[in-house]
């Protein structure tokens, strides 16, 4: 089957080429953003293999379909920008990787937290510059603190396990508890966890119901002073929201790897080029906000197992006969 990959970084063709080198998938690496203006470079594939930011609305469906796309496979978990009832009227399968390193998101939120809180790349900025000052770097322990986790899907739990061993009251909460999580923290309400969290992670997917979750009413419920770490979703936060919150001291620091608009911007090199998104440029000048680029699933294991999961999915559509894992990856269905 001819694939044509989307969004192609380096790594992308290292771990997919590596993952496809004894099948029979010829895969076309593009660099460009699938969208209206390149959904022509797919023209003479079966499938496309795309990431978080191409855009797959109703018009790129359409276009897909025309040119003889009967085949969508996602490098990622979330599946929020594909419109799956235009996919499903044009015939075309969907599938994504549900999970690949819980991990390794759940460590980089950690990292997040430990670098903010302690001041670490303000540290190491400092000491290249023969400058050993500690002034300015006090941080607080986590132990002892309250720390809220949103969403207990497979990262939320391992991030639960992890910030229990630090010594946190863990805080969960999800309208579907997962009992796993109970051994490393306690369930309660949205309005409990804002309102007495030091710390407050999202790990929710977004739809319709978390979009904007953490919102100017709910930035005023936290706790004065907490801190709020984003590693899932940009669109669960509005940014102007939490603008708001950080110039009135109300929240003690961000630390985002995702946001709403980070599409054209993350995982590009725009160091030559000016800043056009007024935003994250504003919240970037503050000193207690950390962002880094969408790269908090960025592993090597996760990224064989992005692969693997990637091609057991084409196998799978190619020969019409899913195993029972890779019926669990499609997200439609397709009248045969």
């Amino acid at each position: 089957m001819k694939v044509a990959c989307f969004s192609s970084k380096s790594y992308d063709e290292r771990f997919l080429a590596e993952a496809a080198q004894d099948g029979d998938h010829e895969f076309q690496f593009l660099e460009a953003r699938l969208d209206a203006s390149t959904v022509r470079l797919a023209e003479g594939a079966e499938a496309v293999c795309v990431f978080v930011n191409d855009d797959l609305g109703a018009d790129v469906i359409a276009a897909l379909a025309e040119v003889g796309v009967r085949f969508i496979v996602l490098r990622c978990a979330g599946f929020n920008n594909v419109d799956i009832d235009a996919a499903t009227k044009h015939q075309i399968l969907v599938a994504r990787v549900p999970r690949y390193s819980p991990h390794a998101v759940a460590e980089h939120t950690v990292g997040l937290i430990l670098t903010l809180n302690r001041k670490i790349h303000k540290a190491y900025n400092r000491v290249r510059e023969n400058n050993f000052s500690i002034d300015g770097l006090l941080g607080f322990d986590l132990n002892g603190r309250t720390f809220g986790i949103i969403g207990t899907g497979a990262i939320g739990v391992v991030l639960a396990k992890i910030m229990n061993g630090f010594g946190c009251d863990v805080l969960l909460f999800d309208p579907y508890p997962n009992e796993q999580a109970r051994t490393w923290g306690r369930y309660t309400d949205l309005d409990e966890l804002l309102q007495t969290s030091d710390l407050v992670s999202l790990h929710c997917p977004l739809t319709e119901d978390t979009y904007h979750l953490i919102n100017a009413e709910r930035v005023e419920q936290m706790k004065p002073g907490a801190m709020l770490i984003n590693t899932s979703r940009g669109g669960l936060i509005d940014a102007g929201a939490v603008i708001s919150g950080l110039k009135s001291r109300q929240l003690g620091g961000v630390a985002l790897d995702v946001y709403e608009e980070e599409s054209g911007v993350f995982f590009e090199d725009l160091s030559q080029q000016i800043m056009q998104d007024d935003v994250l440029s504003r919240l970037m000048t503050f000193p207690n906000v950390l962002v880094t680029s969408h790269q908090a699933f960025f592993t090597r294991q996760a990224l064989e197992t992005i692969a693997a999961t990637t091609l057991a999915n084409l196998d799978a559509m190619a020969t019409n006969n899913p195993t029972d894992q890779a019926k669990e990856n499609q997200v439609n269905a397709i009248a045969t």
